[in-house]
């Protein structure tokens, strides 16, 4: 009997246990839902607000030199328009964060956590690859038309591109924290490779080679050099000749009357 009555009150409390697990669930529950509501229209507020700010900016002619617009052009989205989704979607990760926060520690929220500590180094990363190649496409145009007559303009003009881009992006995946232990280690032996090369090559075996190589494109790059600066001598020389006013080199007969705007008592006037 009294083992009977045992068994009775503890499926009681059960019931207790699970009724008073439920009712403080509930509100719980109800945060979590009220939070993702709200932080879901505040991000779309936020992406739309940003948009137009953008785009105000010009953040579409960064793009554009940037060379990420003709990338993009089969795209859904504009570059505008995808960093407008990546801060909706960080912003949706941080209002899930504080919803899953509302049910105590838990695994979900330390993944979240870490996600969202992470985005800003992203964003950034994104950023500082953008205008890498803004300022290397600049370049190339610049060093491209400056050297337009030589054979080596479009080699010089491409290096700095590469140079340009190449210290963008180990700058971004340094700034993102992706991979430095391989990026590091990586440009290190390029450099070392490189700099090997220029002094067992150049310095020891490779020097009579070399020298001609050298010889060979030092000369002709000062041949080019000098037919471009005659060539835009020559063109400056037929421009000025071409806008110098015309002097009459005959006089005119006795008699004769003068050309229209000439004052015949001024001579070697000229035509007003």
């Amino acid at each position: 009997m009294a083992q009977q009555l045992a068994l009775s009150v503890d499926f009681g409390s059960g019931f207790t246990d699970a009724w008073s697990k439920i009712a403080k669930f509930i509100p719980q529950f109800i945060a979590f839902l009220a939070i993702l509501v709200i932080g879901w229209i505040v991000a779309k507020a936020i992406a739309k607000v940003l948009d137009r700010v953008l785009r105000r900016v010009g953040s579409e002619k960064v793009a554009e030199r940037a060379g990420m617009a003709r990338h993009l052009s089969g795209s859904k989205y504009d570059m505008t328009g995808i960093i407008c989704k990546i801060v909706y979607y960080a912003v949706l990760l941080m209002v899930l964060q504080l919803a899953f926060g509302v049910f105590g520690p838990n695994p979900i929220s330390v993944m979240i956590h870490s996600i969202v500590a992470w985005l800003p180094k992203g964003i950034v990363a994104v950023v500082i690859v953008v205008v890498a190649m803004a300022i290397a496409n600049g370049v190339r145009d610049i060093v491209r038309n400056a050297l337009s007559g030589a054979s080596y303009g479009r080699t010089v003009s491409t290096l700095a591109w590469a140079f340009i881009v190449a210290l963008g992006v180990i700058a971004a995946l340094g700034q993102a924290g992706i991979a430095t232990a391989i990026t590091g280690p990586v440009l290190i032996a390029g450099l070392a490779t490189i700099t090997g090369v220029l002094v067992v090559g150049v310095g020891g075996g490779l020097i009579t080679p070399m020298r001609q190589r050298w010889e060979r494109w030092l000369n002709s790059a000062e041949q080019e050099t000098a037919k471009l600066r005659g060539s835009a001598y020559q063109a400056g020389r037929a421009d000025a000749l071409a806008n110098q006013p015309v002097r009459p080199t005959t006089q005119a007969a006795p008699g004769t009357p003068p050309p229209p705007g000439i004052d015949p008592g001024r001579p070697g006037d000229q035509p007003r």
